[in-house]
């Protein structure tokens, strides 16, 4: 015991200790849950309240599931038989024991979201819908909604009788749903759903594993959807031993169904739960812990907490204001290259965050440091390695008609476009998948000179399949590509550069598969399969590659970084607009921003652009609201002029304004602080009357909502409207001869 405890602070010992009923530990960012998890694990098994097989340890990520593995079996021997898992591989080795109870197949296969974008393609067409009024993403989206919240095709059909839109929706849904089911396919919410489904539908499956897992843990709670909570709940039900563990504050999945209830309410769910929280930080800085506690305070729905650290204060963060997103790189590239140069750092101890994907552009083309994108174009994304899962997947499921049909000519073996409809036409007139009719033999009546080839390709197939048992995966990849000349026909039809880069990508698939073999215990074709379907951004990521990396916010969670930049910080793209229109769309964007601050350890910068070009338009910028809640005198703010003159900006602990100031300069003059508090105005103030002296782009003050930034400017039945984003407040819209603007 005295090891387990070992260098725990007195919280976590709490969290450790305590064994039975239901427990919700309250992490705060760098707080050691990983250590409070795994220590529990060993503390339980120590104990002698469960064998190893009694236990369920369910996160998010393959990383992070193998970190807790790893330390576990350190501090534990013959730990092996723990079940520690994301809720997904879960979920897939339950389905895979016991999915015939709900009429598939054990040999199903895993869609990715390109596979569930070309399915719905084929359902608005199959329903005589047009893509332009249903979106393939905004389908799925619902789709994927639904789904989250454990609602099947026939529910949201009844729910959507009043509207038209919905109804077609609604159909959407069903043929969706139909045509998954006829390729004996699950999409990535289905794991969650019909594990659910499952359990509902067969008691005596449910019962097994309620019995099985006496101690259940989860990761990561916050990040819980409708169905995942349903899941958790149903197998708790009997022992009640369920520890989850999450920071409310870092609920920033909701896009993807995440309902930040689940860990808010879990008290009154299981009323009987202990709540610990961690608060000390092991990671950041206590002025970077002070910057994240002033913005995450101003939300509301969260549960009370502080984070705090004997770290010591460390430096400021550096706040900077750059013309346009080409200055914000070329400034974040020299800083990277000053500390890298002067201070000893390693390129991979960067980290550049940003809310959307549409700023890497202007990185891209200005960082002369080494980088990587982090969920740029997956791996798995690339259409060679899309090519050879395809075919990997038709051995392991036959019955796959969507991946049959996208390499029933790759490479190209003179099977047109129109056989393949024919074969698709006939095997659904006959209630067969296309594998079924082209290996029967009874597709020889509707295609005429084509029959040679499709007999070709059956039975390349089925040689392939009668191989899967009794080779192994790389073996089994090798036999493919030469059997069907795959890297050859490469060469042959793409440019060299291209065709060496995506022979280079093949050779690479070969070694993930080694590396699945040499790294599992039992390797099979089966999970090495569903190895690949689980896999995510962030597991990919490759802490020992000496580069800077660019993310997404987003993909952020979970790592840490000596140094942070967080670029865009600017009203409308960080919040974003759309998050004013959204009911918690704000808190979950300043939770965001929480997340942003709390992934750097000593160094955090803010940089925002006056001027930002995005989406082919280019609009003035003003700074992100978030960064006027961090407490001035813990930036530290650098404004250039145009001759070059630098004026430093730090505020002494004594200076409590809550308003930063904004600087203005004009060539050869003194700088002006047109915002300090009480300072006095220069003559560029212009008061706005009932004319039109203010247009697009313009900083103005208004007597209650502050400075703001011009967002548009229309003629209303002979007066003006603006639509202003003031600092403080906000979008407001106002009437020119009304709002008594000041021009600054």
């Amino acid at each position: 015991m005295s090891d387990i405890m070992h260098g725990l602070n007195d919280k976590q010992k709490e969290a450790v200790s305590q064994t039975e009923g239901p427990l919700l530990v309250l992490a705060g960012a760098g707080s050691g849950k990983t250590t409070v998890l795994t220590r529990r694990v060993a503390n339980i098994l120590e104990k002698g309240l469960a064998k190893p097989w009694q236990i369920l340890a369910i996160t998010f990520t393959n990383k992070a599931a193998a970190e807790m593995k790893e330390r576990i079996a350190k501090l534990v021997p013959n730990s092996d038989d723990i079940w520690v898992r994301t809720f997904h591989s879960c979920c897939v080795r339950i389905l895979r024991r016991d999915i015939s109870s709900i009429g598939y197949e054990s040999s199903f296969n895993i869609y990715d979201s390109n596979d569930q974008k070309r399915i719905v393609k084929d359902c608005i067409k199959e329903c005589g819908l047009n893509e332009e009024n249903y979106p393939v993403k905004s389908v799925l989206s619902i789709i994927s909604d639904c789904k989250n919240k454990d609602i099947s095709p026939e529910e949201f059909a009844k729910q959507s009788e009043k509207s038209y839109r919905e109804r077609q929706l609604a159909r959407l849904y069903q043929e969706y749903e139909i045509r998954l089911k006829r390729n004996n396919a699950l999409d990535f919410d289905d794991l969650i759903l019909k594990t659910v489904l499952l359990f509902k539908t067969c008691p005596d499956v449910l019962e097994y594993y309620q019995n099985k897992f006496k101690y259940i843990l989860v990761d990561e709670y916050q990040d819980t959807n409708s169905c995942q909570y349903k899941l958790v709940e149903m197998l708790a039900r009997n022992h009640r031993n369920l520890c989850v563990v999450g920071d409310d504050d870092q609920s920033i999945y909701k896009f993807r169904g995440a309902d930040i209830s689940n860990i808010l309410d879990f008290e009154k769910f299981f009323t009987e739960a202990k709540v610990v929280k961690l608060e000390q930080n092991y990671r950041s800085t206590q002025n970077i812990l002070t910057a994240a506690n002033s913005v995450i305070k101003n939300n509301r729905m969260r549960k009370a907490k502080a984070l705090w650290t004997n770290e010591g204060d460390g430096e400021k963060i550096v706040l900077r204001a750059l013309n346009d997103q080409v200055s914000e790189a070329v400034y974040v590239n020299n800083q990277i290259e000053q500390l890298v140069s002067k201070e000893g750092y390693k390129y991979s101890d960067f980290a550049i965050l940003y809310r959307t994907n549409a700023q890497t552009r202007a990185f891209e083309e200005n960082l002369t440091c080494p980088y990587r994108i982090l969920a740029g174009l997956r791996f798995y994304d690339r259409k060679e390695i899309k090519d050879i899962l395809a075919y990997l997947r038709v051995l392991f499921n036959p019955n796959d008609d969507h991946n049959l049909t996208r390499i029933i000519n790759v490479p190209k073996r003179s099977i047109g476009d129109s056989t393949v409809s024919k074969l698709q036409s006939y095997a659904s007139t006959v209630g067969k998948s296309i594998y079924t009719v082209i290996t029967d033999g009874s597709y020889v009546e509707i295609l005429g000179r084509a029959n040679t080839k499709i007999s070709e390709f059956a039975e390349l197939i089925q040689k392939l399949r009668d191989m899967v048992d009794k080779v192994s995966v790389t073996e089994l990849i090798d036999e493919l590509l030469t059997s069907t000349g795959y890297v050859s026909r490469l060469l042959l039809e793409s440019p060299p550069d291209e065709a060496l880069s995506r022979i280079e990508n093949v050779e690479e698939f070969k070694s993930k598969a080694k590396e699945y073999e040499e790294k599992v215990e039992n390797p099979s074709f089966e999970g090495f399969l569903d190895n690949i379907s689980l896999v995510s951004d962030v597991d990919n990521y490759d802490e020992n590659q000496n580069a800077v990396v660019l993310m997404t916010l987003h993909s952020a969670k979970g790592l840490e970084f000596p140094v942070v930049f967080m670029c865009g910080m600017e009203n409308g793209l960080f919040p974003s607009f759309m998050s004013e229109m959204e009911e918690g769309g704000l808190e979950e964007e300043r939770r965001l921003c929480y997340v942003g601050i709390t992934r750097a350890r000593k160094k955090l910068y803010f940089t925002y652009a006056k001027q930002r070009t995005l989406y082919g338009k280019t609009e003035a910028r003003m700074r992100s609201p978030f960064i006027n809640e961090v407490p001035p005198e813990y930036l530290d703010i650098e404004v250039k002029r145009q001759s070059g003159f630098n004026a430093v900006y730090s505020v002494s602990n004594s200076q409590k304004s809550s308003r930063l100031p904004s600087f203005s300069f004009t060539a050869g003059a003194k700088p002006s602080f047109s915002s300090v508090p009480g300072a006095m105005r220069g003559a560029d103030l212009k008061t706005a009357s009932g004319g039109n002296d203010i247009k697009k782009g313009d900083r103005v003050s208004h007597k209650k909502f502050g400075e703001g930034l011009v967002l548009s400017v229309s003629e209303v039945s002979g007066d003006f409207l603006y639509e202003i984003s003031f600092e403080n407040v906000g979008t407001r819209s106002l009437m020119a001869s009304f709002a008594k603007l000041t021009k600054l």
